[in-house]
């Protein structure tokens, strides 16, 4: 996944805005293709074939440091594009991918190994609970921290998520820039 460039990694590359990145895509100067939520991805060797032939200068290999990674799981698609919109818009430069369901959910978190679960735990094929225990008891997978979001649950049932390995609970709908500032602190980024 390092070879592939979401728009804002591509503008940031660049040293451009991330609407100019989606006009040199849409005009076909950049070649891109869609994830199935929609999102625009772009093969660095591509961007850099692109800058070469346009003259901009490709930024030295020197601080190719590692991205965070987040997986956010929620069968609500207008959910999941708003959190992974705002999280690949965000400074620390996120690498997120999304699952619709628990079974994607569960390769994902097994081939992606993320560094952070934002997980709807009211989805019809999901056990929250057993989702958070499973990925706590895991060696591979412990260190993974979980942020929970439900329109649903009480104090009550927020502090046995926590019990169960949540690492936060949040009610929706929730305020963007909460999220986002609360990922950033769990990731120890803040």
């Amino acid at each position: 996944m390092k070879d592939t460039l979401t728009v804002f990694t591509a503008s940031k590359y660049c040293n451009v805005s991330s609407k100019t990145i989606i006009n040199w895509v849409e005009a076909g100067h950049i070649k891109a293709y869609k994830t199935v939520g929609g999102h625009r991805r772009i093969k660095k060797s591509d961007l850099e074939a692109f800058m070469l032939d346009q003259g901009i200068p490709i930024p030295d290999q020197e601080s190719q440091g590692t991205h965070k990674k987040i997986l956010v799981v929620d069968d609500d698609m207008i959910i999941v594009e708003s959190i992974v919109q705002a999280l690949e818009e965000d400074e620390f430069d996120y690498e997120v991918l999304s699952a619709s369901d628990g079974f994607e959910a569960g390769l994902q978190v097994n081939h992606f190994l993320p560094d952070l679960l934002i997980l709807d735990i009211m989805m019809p094929d999901i056990k929250g609970y057993d989702v958070c225990k499973k990925i706590k008891e895991n060696p591979k997978t412990n260190h993974i921290k979980i942020v929970v979001l439900s329109a649903y649950l009480d104090d009550d049932k927020f502090a046995r998520m926590k019990e169960y390995g949540a690492d936060l609970c949040l009610s929706k709908p929730l305020p963007l820039t909460q999220l986002k500032d609360q990922v950033a602190e769990l990731l120890e980024l803040k």
